[in-house]
């Protein structure tokens, strides 16, 4: 892996000579990585990849006007002829006279500590040991039942450091490493049915990694799906898992983005500080956890991240907008894209939370669909089970959510106190009331 200092001393090389040579201002990002895949499919090792790369990325204004490269060339006398064709090339570009880097006093100014993102050992681990976690993963399911059709078990890591530096003075660095193991289950069922199911965990450190378990996980998750049907079509509350909350947040934290804002493709224009959500729902960016995917002390143009509330008791507190929206929109930017979101949990985790219920559905997986991002309105495939008297019974499949977003959101009963902890987005279990089912 390529040093910290020579990444540091190369990027500031390129940016002062391509202010020497025609550029006003000037962005470089440099990135490092590695890492390794192996897949098995029914005992067979089936992929086995390993690959390292090096990236440099060039921002240019020049003239009013603003480039973009990148290459992995890292010889100097290369990197002058790349530099100057990118000059010349972003001279030919129509003015655009929004584009300007952030202002100084916005940027991280260091000092912000280690977020204990990276695993020292990475380098340390073998590809046999990493094979054998894959391998043993598929072997915990491939004789389990006469009805599998196949097994698929994977792991994958990744190392990986950035540094990024601009003419106005700002510079920093990330290094982070992630471990992956995965497997999934398919089985045979009545007629043409082929219920399937997954299982993973995920990790900053390998020793933190859950080694055993997950190909096992993979095939009881799919042994609960067989005899899958449709039920009678309605209104049900509806409990979606803390793994699967992420679907239905994702369009209503593209509504808050500030380049759907600006070309006015989103349901959430203008609704700044008013009540979007039920008041059940707080949510809350805090770039700064240790030890916690997503967290950074700046986001993609050096801008420095802090505590934000997003949602607050239901009233949306923010937009991500960077500085080049903000001067399109002509309003104060903020930061480009969330870090780490986090909830305001209620009492109850999943289970007391599908005992509460008479009748519901499970929901434990979507299957396509799509949302509308300017009216808010949605269709997604879904599957699950069927909850009655608080018991888990009937697997439930080709079934449809539908409606609105922000009533959906505003529908919400409970939510859990169970944060998903694997992903930078920390969505607990949700219960929604009067969900549409077709």
């Amino acid at each position: 892996m390529i040093e910290k200092q020579y990444m540091k001393d190369l990027a500031k090389w390129v940016m002062q000579y391509a202010l020497e040579h025609g550029a006003q201002a000037c962005r470089v990002s440099f990135d490092a990585g590695s890492g390794s895949e192996f897949e098995y499919r029914n005992k067979q090792l089936d992929k086995l990849q390993q690959a390292a790369e090096n990236k440099l990325g060039v921002a240019l204004f020049v003239r009013n006007r603003y480039g973009n490269y990148s290459t992995n060339r890292m010889d100097k006398d290369e990197l002058k002829q790349f530099i100057k064709k990118g000059i010349e090339t972003t001279g030919c570009l129509a003015e655009d006279p929004f584009r300007r880097l952030p202002d100084p006093s916005r940027c991280y100014k260091g000092g912000g500590g280690d977020l204990l993102l990276a695993d020292a050992r990475f380098d340390d681990i073998k590809a046999d040991d990493k094979l054998a976690l894959a391998k043993a993963a598929v072997e915990e399911a491939c004789d389990a039942d006469a009805r599998i059709i196949s097994v698929t078990a994977g792991f994958c890591d990744g190392e990986s450091r950035h540094f990024m530096a601009d003419s106005n003075g700002f510079e920093g660095a990330i290094q982070t490493t992630f471990y992956n193991l995965s497997a999934s289950v398919s089985l045979k069922d009545n007629g043409d049915a082929r219920p399937e199911a997954y299982w993973y965990d995920a990790a900053l450190q390998w020793n933190e990694l859950q080694k055993t378990g997950v190909g096992k996980k993979a095939f009881e998750r799919a042994l609960q799906k067989l005899g899958q049907r449709k039920v009678k079509p309605g209104k049900y509350a509806v409990l979606v898992d803390n793994m699967n909350v992420g679907r239905l947040l994702s369009p209503l934290m593209s509504a808050m983005y500030g380049n759907n804002l600006q070309q006015k493709n989103s349901f959430l224009l203008n609704k700044l500080n008013e009540k979007i959500v039920s008041e059940k729902l707080t949510l809350t960016d805090e770039p700064h956890i240790p030890h916690a995917f997503g967290a950074r002390w700046f986001d993609h143009e050096g801008v420095a991240t802090a505590k934000r509330a997003v949602i607050e008791k239901g009233i949306l507190k923010t937009f991500f907008i960077d500085t080049y929206i903000a001067e399109k929109m002509r309003i104060e930017p903020t930061v480009g894209s969330p870090s780490v979101l986090t909830f305001d949990g209620g009492t109850k985790n999943f289970d007391q939370l599908a005992a509460s219920l008479k009748r519901g559905i499970w929901i434990t997986g979507f299957n396509g669909g799509n949302s509308n991002s300017t009216t808010a309105d949605f269709s997604f495939g879904i599957e699950g089970f069927l909850i009655e008297n608080g018991e888990i019974t009937t697997p439930v499949s080709e079934m449809n959510i539908t409606g609105n977003l922000l009533t959906l959101w505003n529908n919400i009963a409970e939510v859990g106190n169970d944060p998903y902890l694997k992903s930078p987005w920390r969505t607990p279990a949700v219960l929604f009331d009067d969900v549409m089912m077709s």
